[in-house]
């Protein structure tokens, strides 16, 4: 009997005034998003994850400390306490990107995960941090991530999360593999122009090279008054064999849903023995220090 595992994604715009207060924000990142959620549950979807930074603009095309009041604490945060409640109500997997306050002063942007019976089972913090460029000064806002890449156990299978920029860096992409992940989300916030065509060829490549389903996720539309571009949604689902197999518009709000059949996760393994093949005692290079 196969195993069909329905899923979901979601992308958003943003519905406000940046200038608005950070709890207006919240709330109308809420609003917007809760109807999504409430048609995941209606159509069955197991397992659903939001964008990066779901509940707020892209804030880091500013360096505003103000921004720092978007913070909370995982798992003992409003939002993710709210989001055990959701999950539970309609048994679902929930991927949870949120931006976390381990302490004053020491924030992280992390991905909540929660099982399907309302089970907060861990979190990760995004490893790689870009400040390379205007527009993109993340360093401002986050701590690098120090909880290596963690997969977990929930009720639809083993689940894996990279998010954004980590998407550039194969190693914590091969990690999760070896990890036994069978699926990997990357909720994302990408503008068109320099990356955009990597978009629908890095995370394929990393689909294939690991053998697992990969669910992308990006924002859509423009947020004032950084312009710093236009957020190009196109989010999707990627199948072990490294093709797209469905894809959101690129500027509308969207629930993406499709069933993802986890047994070609071992069809595809018995073809290409990746795994079988691998070479780690030829590897040292790759974490030479002093090769770096």
């Amino acid at each position: 009997m196969a195993r069909i595992i329905k899923s979901g994604l979601i992308q958003t715009s943003n519905p406000i005034s940046t200038d608005s207060s950070i709890e207006k924000i919240k709330e109308a990142y809420m609003e917007k998003v809760l109807p999504f959620i409430e048609s995941a549950g209606k159509q069955g979807v197991q397992v659903l994850c939001l964008q990066e930074l779901f509940n707020g603009p892209y804030f880091c095309a500013s360096q505003d400390t103000r921004w720092y009041d978007m913070t909370e604490q995982v798992p003992d945060g409003p939002t993710t306490k709210l989001f055990q409640e959701i999950a539970k109500k309609h048994n679902m997997v929930i991927v949870l990107p949120i931006y976390e306050e381990e302490r004053t002063g020491t924030y992280y942007n992390t991905a909540a995960v929660i099982d399907a019976d309302g089970k907060y089972l861990g979190k990760y913090r995004k490893t790689h941090i870009p400040h390379c460029h205007p527009g993109f000064w993340e360093k401002f806002f986050f701590k690098p991530g120090n909880l290596g890449y963690p997969v977990f156990q929930t009720a639809i299978g083993t689940v894996g999360v990279y998010i954004c920029y980590d998407r550039h860096f194969p190693e914590g992409a091969r990690a999760l593999g070896l990890a036994g992940a069978e699926i990997v989300f990357n909720p994302s916030a990408t503008v068109a122009g320099l990356s955009e065509y990597l978009w629908e060829l890095e995370q394929p490549a990393h689909a294939v090279a690991n053998c697992y389903f990969i669910g992308a996720i990006n924002r859509v539309g423009t947020e004032a008054p950084w312009s710093i571009g236009e957020f190009y949604g196109k989010s999707y689902f990627c199948n072990p064999r490294g093709q797209i197999i469905k894809q959101a518009s690129r500027d509308q709000d969207e629930l993406l849903v499709e069933d993802l059949d986890f047994d070609e996760i071992e069809e595809v393994r018995r073809v290409w023995q990746f795994y079988r093949d691998r070479r780690p005692e030829m590897y040292d290079s790759l974490t030479d220090q002093a090769k770096s």
